[in-house]
């Protein structure tokens, strides 16, 4: 990789320092007279700057001659005779209308009647461009504008819709990695990214988590360590809010360290955010990395940022969302457009036709209402937890999201140093008719894990008390056979963190 060179910042400049491998680094540099601050578009990695970070599979995918020119035939006057679009007129439907309800907390009992109809109607039911129905987009761009003070012009990023967060996630991890590429993830980790890994035969690299997200100090550690015979990381995989599993959420100090780290070691972050909008803690909500790498100096263009509609308006449209470097969107664009050619036209123009009517300012009393929900369920579930498996697990109440992570404290086994919650989770809690997921899910390894991932989300707030009940039966006659095959006493009580 050649490193980029001649990129001033306030406090930051890249130079031309390599690793032995070649990767570069970035070196502090102080603004001078000589050197003075550089305004935003002239910290903009340029483009040629992520060559080396895109897969030998994303070179080889060639544009759709089709889909490239979609955009053209939105022109006013052109006459297009190019694609083989459906007639509209053999579409049976003349209008859709749908029931929605009021943004705010205290008027959601009202509701309105929006019609699909006329153009938004056409794109609902017509093909559109690769990366969503343009009108969509742009709403999309002004949200980013409003939660992280990032707009496209002069920015060096662009958006691209796709069929849920997952699906433009995958193949942003298609676009980047190569086999025996490495990979930077929290440990634990979310399991939809694990066969991705495996897919791709690429290395994840494990980084340690605690209640308050990613231990900054600990990826510092892996990458001042890392084996001088094996390819650097190129990018790190992080869910900082309400992580799933473990429901933690990264502070600001952590962040700041992560983003410096990214911008020494030149490694990108895939920052994977469904829960941002379910941040309900009881402290301002720590800024995006998206946001943190325009307001803090240094190059702009190490985030490539992951959201989603499936937890704030429906998981069933998939629809999510990337923001990043316009490199990085254009390769995810290729992968789309010949494989699931776009998302869904009708998911979209459902979505616009509710946020357009909504305005970000409904927008916003509507997450604010999505988020009081989840606060509510926590606060019972915690509640219940500590009636219950207060002795037998430790965990720490989340501040975002709808997952609890906790430690079933189980009797050692074989090889470990903890107990293994698969077998209580599922053979012993499933014949009791408790469903959860056992912590070895979350571990790129699979290792042996105590851990219990729950969720509060769909679980009807009336039978919190009794899942927690039977749960914690199940850990009292697994803690009881141990000891009565050991003669030891494993009924102390343990305080909760």
């Amino acid at each position: 990789m050649s490193p980029p060179t001649g990129y001033n910042s306030d406090t930051q400049m890249v130079a031309p320092v390599t690793h032995d491998d070649g990767i570069p680094m970035v070196t502090s540099s102080s603004p001078t007279a000589e050197h003075p601050p550089l305004t935003v578009d002239e910290r903009v990695l340029p483009p040629n700057f992520y060559d080396d970070y895109l897969s030998d599979t994303a070179k080889r995918y060639l544009p759709s001659p089709i889909r490239k020119v979609i955009p053209l035939s939105r022109i006013p006057g052109i006459l297009s005779v190019f694609a083989g679009l459906p007639a509209p007129e053999t579409f049976p439907f003349q209008q859709l209308t749908m029931t929605v309800s009021h943004p705010d907390t205290a008027n959601r009992h009202k509701s309105t009647t929006l019609s699909l109809e006329g153009d938004v109607l056409t794109d609902a039911l017509q093909y559109s461009e690769t990366g969503g129905i343009p009108r969509f987009v742009d709403w999309l761009c002004g949200l980013q504008e409003r939660y992280h003070g990032r707009k496209p012009e002069g920015e060096g990023w662009t958006l691209s819709v796709g069929c849920g967060s997952q699906d433009v996630l995958s193949k942003a991890f298609t676009s980047l990695l190569d086999e025996g590429d490495s990979v930077l993830v929290e440990a634990p980790v979310y399991a939809g990214v694990i066969p991705i890994f495996a897919l791709l035969k690429c290395h994840a690299a494990e980084v340690c988590t605690d209640a308050s997200g990613i231990l900054a100090d600990d990826l510092e550690h892996v990458l001042q360590n890392w084996p001088k015979d094996k390819r650097r990381p190129k990018l790190l995989y992080t869910a900082p809010y309400g992580c799933n599993p473990t429901g933690a959420s990264a502070t600001l100090e952590r962040r700041l360290k992560v983003l410096q780290l990214a911008r020494k070691h030149n490694f990108l972050i895939l920052e994977d955010d469904p829960y941002f909008y379910l941040y309900y803690g009881d402290t301002p909500r720590p800024p995006s990395y998206f946001q943190l790498e325009k307001e803090i100096a240094g190059p702009i263009g190490h985030v490539v940022r992951f959201d989603s509609f499936s937890k704030i308006l429906s998981s069933g449209m998939r629809l999510g969302f990337v923001s990043g470097p316009t490199p990085i969107v254009n390769a995810i664009n290729l992968v789309t457009s010949s494989s699931t050619l776009q998302p869904s036209s009708f998911s979209q123009a459902v979505a616009y036709s509710l946020l357009s009517h909504w305005g970000y300012d409904g927008f916003q009393q509507h997450v604010d209402h999505v988020a009081g929900v989840y606060r509510r369920k926590r606060d019972l579930f915690a509640a219940a937890m500590r009636r219950h498996l207060e002795g037998l697990a430790e965990w720490a109440t989340p501040e975002a999201g709808m997952f609890v992570w906790f430690k079933l404290l189980l009797p050692p086994v074989p090889g470990s140093d903890e107990g293994d919650s698969e077998d209580v989770i599922v053979r012993r809690a499933l014949k009791e008719k408790v469903l959860a997921l056992p912590g070895t899910s979350f571990f790129t390894n699979g290792r042996t894990s105590a851990y219990v991932r729950a969720s509060f989300s769909v679980l009807p707030e009336e039978q919190f008390d009794e899942a927690m009940r039977r749960l914690a039966a199940i850990v009292k006659d697994v803690r009881e056979e141990a000891g009565r095959g050991t003669g030891s006493d494993l009924g102390v009580n343990v305080s909760r963190v």
